[in-house]
């Protein structure tokens, strides 16, 4: 099928575009009054993610409503450690949680190298959307990087420092790089099977990328990262780690095409360190759209002119917080689908 938009995939590929593209983190969620609609009707986030014909029907809501030039696929990371044996409950206004952590080799050799298939449902939303969307923009994919996906699965809940997931990296390297491995091989399988189901692009969430040091960043984070990024050739993909600063030199050599930029990454240093070779996305502050309308457009036109005209995917430097007012994300897009260099 003949895509009307393909503005994000030029974008990525380095190709030149008329305008800059722009797709939002979170862009199906809690700022849209139709999603908070569709997750009334569900027991929980969980269900809504496991049903493909809700799960597609907010993943399109951003197309319709704001104007996004890509749809992301509705689901979450932690899909990937309940295929591979660690189910998960998603616990309103606190977040995931684990009933079972990872603690020994026992539990490691018990964890199966999840395929695609473990995750029909994702499959047949990913299917299902790209039926729907008959076309009009590209259908993003995507999966926690291998680092998150263990912080989660050693400490069992979100965290400020992740320090039971990181203890586990300084008194277990060898168990810690056996699991890695496994999240890798799952993940590897997990994202083929999004890109035969309809994904045009991907992307990998590093979201706790920030809690490790360089050294560590590099062995237990990046050399995985790198396998994913060599499996995964047929489309497009997106490599955004939070917080990860000192790691950017190293983004520039990895075998992707975008590197995602959070709001603290300043641009002019983050391209002269990534190199010309990739497109960056980013980086509005997710905040900024808590401002008047005037300050929304001037801040979102300086951070178009920062980027330049090409290698640019426009986005926020995190996803989207529920209270923004869904006036103001449309004022954000509409500025960057309007200006023009």
């Amino acid at each position: 099928m003949t895509l009307k938009n393909d503005l994000i995939l030029r974008a990525a590929r380095g190709e030149k575009t008329e305008r800059t593209p722009v797709w939002l983190m979170r862009q199906a969620g809690r700022v849209l009054p139709e999603y908070r609609e569709v997750r009334s009707k569900m027991g929980g986030f969980k269900e809504l993610v496991e049903t493909p014909e809700f799960a597609c029907e907010v993943t399109i809501q951003p197309v319709d409503i704001l104007g996004v030039d890509a749809a992301i696929i509705f689901s979450d990371i932690l899909v990937i450690p309940e295929a591979m044996g660690l189910p998960y409950q998603m616990i309103e206004a606190k977040g995931p949680w684990f009933e079972k952590t990872v603690k020994t080799t026992e539990d490691i050799q018990k964890l199966r190298v999840a395929e695609a298939n473990d995750l029909k449902y994702v499959m047949e939303a990913l299917q299902l959307t790209k039926k729907e969307l008959n076309g009009r923009v590209p259908l993003i994919g995507f999966a926690g990087a291998p680092w998150t996906i263990f912080a989660y699965m050693i400490e069992g809940s979100g965290s400020k420092t992740f320090s039971k997931a990181k203890k586990f990296l300084y008194t277990q390297p060898a168990l810690a790089h056996q699991l890695l491995q496994k999240i890798t091989d799952s993940t590897i399988n997990y994202l083929k099977g999004q890109v035969i189901a309809g994904a045009d692009m991907l992307q990998l969430f590093d979201s706790w990328a920030g809690v490790l040091s360089p050294e560590q960043y590099s062995e237990f984070a990046l050399h995985y990262i790198s396998q994913i990024c060599s499996a995964l050739k047929e489309v497009p993909l997106t490599v955004f780690a939070k917080d990860a600063h000192f790691a950017r030199r190293a983004m520039g050599q990895l075998n992707c095409n975008t590197i995602g930029l959070d709001w603290t990454m300043d641009i002019v240093e983050s391209r002269e360190l990534i190199g010309n070779s990739k497109t960056l996305q980013g980086n509005m502050d997710p905040c900024l759209l808590y401002a008047d309308y005037t300050t929304i457009k001037s801040e979102t036109i300086k951070m178009l002119k920062t980027f330049g005209p090409q290698r640019h995917i426009a986005n926020l430097g995190h996803g989207l917080y529920p209270d923004i007012e869904k006036d103001k994300v449309k004022c954000f897009v509409d500025t960057i689908k309007e200006f023009r260099f």
